[in-house]
């Protein structure tokens, strides 16, 4: 009898030791994956500097249109507007936005073509209900269909790390702002070859003015942009926009002149 109670609780601190290191595993195994910080390679191209316009000797139109592609609305004040949004980390962290302050990931902010710098807006993921507030430093994204594109900071507060991309409201929270007033210009085609820019604005120059090539020295070397018009009035700009879409097959983008 002995031997059999001595083989039965012998069995059970086996069994005890067994348990006890699988309990020991588990922590390990639930443990949360890093976050990425690196804007993602599958998005790269909606980042807030990219482009989709390729590069094209001189006697080629640039782009092609792309009839397919809903245009995003421009958002009036204390109204919004619906699209794609995106967000931007690594390598564009620590370097110079476009309002001049050096871009931080870690903080709420956020990048909009057209709206004026500080600039409060609620940004709403439409597929998980979640939002988030953040202050318009930056100038982005140069890709069609995408209309914002958040910081890191901001992107995670709405789960929008893992996706990349999603379907969002942006809603302009800043009384004292009209997103409609001011000049702006039209965005038709950005190079990495100053040879190609240049050769673009002295074709447009017979038919359009003013013409500017605007240099941006971006993490992935140096683009020259090539932009035209001043015009008075966000909706006049998007209207000027697609008549270069219409006439040059341009895939154009309306960009706010900031001062």
């Amino acid at each position: 009898m002995r031997a059999i109670l001595y083989f039965g609780s012998t069995s059970l601190f086996l069994l005890a030791l067994i348990g006890s290191g699988c309990a020991g595993r588990k922590p390990i195994a639930s443990r949360s994956p890093t976050l990425p910080t690196a804007t993602p390679p599958g998005t790269a191209e909606s980042a807030k500097r990219s482009t989709d316009v390729p590069e094209t000797p001189a006697n080629r139109p640039v782009g092609t249109p792309k009839r397919d592609r809903p245009m995003a609305a421009p958002a009036p004040a204390g109204y919004s507007e619906e699209g794609n949004a995106s967000w931007y980390g690594e390598p564009f962290n620590g370097r110079r936005a476009s309002n001049g302050e050096i871009y931080d990931m870690y903080k709420l902010t956020a990048a909009h073509r057209t709206l004026p710098f500080d600039t409060m807006v609620r940004v709403t993921n439409l597929n998980n209900g979640k939002s988030t507030a953040v202050r318009i430093t930056d100038r982005g994204p140069f890709v069609e269909n995408r209309i914002i594109d958040l910081s890191l900071a901001a992107a995670r507060e709405i789960d929008l790390v893992g996706p990349g991309v999603a379907l969002v409201r942006v809603e302009v929270l800043s009384s004292n702002v009209d997103p409609t007033a001011g000049f702006f210009t039209v965005q038709v085609g950005a190079f990495k070859d100053r040879g190609n820019a240049e050769r673009l604005r002295d074709r447009l120059n017979a038919s359009y003015s003013p013409i500017f090539i605007q240099q941006y020295d971006a993490p992935e070397g140096t683009f020259y942009r090539v932009r035209v018009g001043k015009v008075s009035g966000e909706d006049a700009a998007q209207q000027f926009s697609e008549q270069l879409r219409s006439r040059e097959g341009f895939m154009p983008f309306v960009v706010r002149l900031d001062e």
